[in-house]
């Protein structure tokens, strides 16, 4: 897919969000010590190998290995945040609508918390499922959502300008990981 045009201000490079991952791998260790049942859910796109990042270093650092992750494919907006669909729609698969999570604490991540549409989604599909608690992850909270929804866990919020765009470059989708402001 090509990107958008406009001009591009890389605000975080590969160096400074893998510092910002650590963090956030410390406090979602901490949000989650004592529970006995964990399970991620990474929002696809971005949202999922954010989740496997996460995940690696919670296994890495806090010893939280074998954590189960599954992809969940949320959509309301294109990647120029052109708007796709009036309502946001949710995919499941069979695994996915079949999955116990029942008594899981379970931890759902993405990339960018916009409006809330996909955040919001998500968690009212997984509440569904009972599980003991949910929580949320995010890298970037843009502060304006309009929906009840917040991250417990945020990499950074950035207040940008209503027309400029935060894109999340994350691999395998681009090939650096980094954060770049694009102003149309």
């Amino acid at each position: 897919m090509d990107k958008p045009q406009g001009r591009r201000t890389c605000l975080y490079d590969t160096a400074e969000l893998v510092a910002i991952l650590t963090d956030m791998a410390r406090q979602t260790a901490g949000l989650l010590t004592g529970r006995e049942r964990i399970v991620i859910v990474g929002l696809l796109r971005r949202g999922a190998p954010l989740a496997e990042m996460l995940r690696d270093r919670l296994a890495q650092d806090y010893g939280l290995s074998g954590l189960p992750l599954y992809k969940l494919h949320v959509k309301r907006y294109a990647d120029d945040l052109t708007l796709l669909h009036p309502e946001t729609e949710l995919a499941a698969s069979a695994e996915q609508s079949a999955l116990d999570l029942s008594g899981a604490s379970v931890l759902v991540v993405d990339d960018v918390l916009y409006r809330g549409h996909s955040l919001l989604k998500a968690v009212e599909y997984l509440a569904g499922k009972n599980p003991a608690e949910i929580r949320t992850v995010v890298l970037v909270d843009r502060g304006v959502t309009r929906l009840p929804i917040r991250a417990d866990i945020t990499g950074m919020r950035l207040d940008v300008a209503p027309q400029d765009i935060i894109e999340c470059n994350v691999p395998p989708y681009e090939a650096e990981f980094k954060i770049d402001l694009l102003q149309r």
